[in-house]
């Protein structure tokens, strides 16, 4: 029960009914998705086309395996996996960051640590890749941001605080990591102290906060061309209504772009920045199950396009620039109806 409660928890962190008239949508042709789902009975790494067609299992292994992410150049994906059978301090499966090739093969162990590793993302030149881990254990098993070489060479901790920094996000100029926090002097709930929206220098320096509010912010992530960063926020106060923000790179003029009273999670920016892809259990009667959703980076024109009676989650658009088609080349999809009856 532990096990699957876990993995119910990371398909959500890492998580419409629509009109009768079916819009139209421009997908880039080589375009891909990648996401988390227990379709398979165990949480695996998929890969689908934008529309949702022609869903793959890439990792196959029987134990959990969450939250992917590109490399820059779309060859490689850097996921989370508690397969080493191993339990951290807390008596939980432990997660180390693995890579693989795109196709899912050579897997490879980048972490090997009694303390969980999380939350990969790499760097926009493809060398290095961030995560989150609590293996220092300064206080309380809390979190701290890390850095690593591509290759899991030369691991150095980033931030050196009393609580947690996670979520990490490195900007598409290489200069500058968002990441969430929570820090003494923020709002707290009946959860304890919230999480807000950080920026520091990739050698950890000059940490800028954010966001400002009363609830959570946090699954924090760059637009394309670093003007905007999407995330997720409980800033409604309800702690299983989340919903999609965006603001400005300086955290101005944040905007709730999905306005739903329900889990909305994991946002990622299409390769040309005009659409935003994330999780959501909109759509279902049980909370802990949730499907993946595409839409503008406005908000508008929602469109499901996963229907799986098991999770979906913690979507990925491989930003690469080959993943945009080039001018011309664009084809259209029509926009599925989600089947109301299950």
């Amino acid at each position: 029960m532990q096990r699957k409660g876990k993995f119910t928890y990371m398909i959500l962190a890492g998580v419409v009914v629509l009109g009768l008239t079916l819009p139209m949508v421009a997908v880039d042709a080589q375009a891909q998705i990648a996401f988390t789902s227990g379709r398979d009975g165990n949480a695996e790494i998929y890969v689908m086309n934008a529309d949702g067609g022609k869903p793959r299992n890439l990792t196959n292994h029987p134990d959990g395996d969450v939250n992917p992410a590109w490399s820059p150049d779309g060859k490689r994906i850097v996921f989370m996996s508690d397969r080493d059978g191993h339990v951290n301090v807390r008596n939980s499966p432990n997660y180390e960051i693995y890579v693989m090739d795109a196709d899912g093969g050579n897997q490879l162990n980048l972490t090997n640590d009694s303390h969980d590793d999380r939350s990969p993302s790499w760097s926009p030149d493809g060398k290095h890749i961030v995560f989150s881990s609590d293996r220092d254990n300064n206080r309380d098993h809390n979190i701290e941001i890390y850095v690593m070489d591509a290759d899991g060479g030369n691991q150095q901790r980033l931030t050196n605080n009393l609580t947690e920094d996670e979520y990490p996000s490195w900007s598409p100029d290489g200069k500058r990591i968002a990441f969430s926090a929570r820090r003494e002097g923020h709002f707290e709930n009946d959860f304890g102290i919230t999480y807000e929206i950080y920026l520091m220098d990739t050698d950890g320096g000059n940490e800028q906060r954010l966001t400002e509010n009363r609830n959570n912010d946090w699954n924090s992530v760059w637009s394309p061309d670093g003007k905007r960063i999407a995330f997720s926020s409980d800033r409604k106060g309800d702690v299983v209504n989340w919903d999609i923000y965006v603001m400005n790179a300086d955290g101005a003029n944040p905007q709730n772009i999905t306005e739903n009273r329900v889990y909305d999670s994991s946002p990622s920016w299409s390769p040309d920045g005009e659409r935003i892809v994330f999780s959501s259990n909109r759509d279902r009667d049980n909370i802990r199950n949730s499907d993946i959703y595409v839409m503008d980076a406005d908000g508008g024109n929602l469109q499901n396009i996963t229907n799986n009676p098991h999770s979906d989650g913690s979507p990925a658009w491989l930003n690469s620039p080959f993943s945009v088609a080039p001018a011309g080349k664009k084809f259209t999809m029509w926009g599925r109806l989600k089947q109301v009856a299950q």
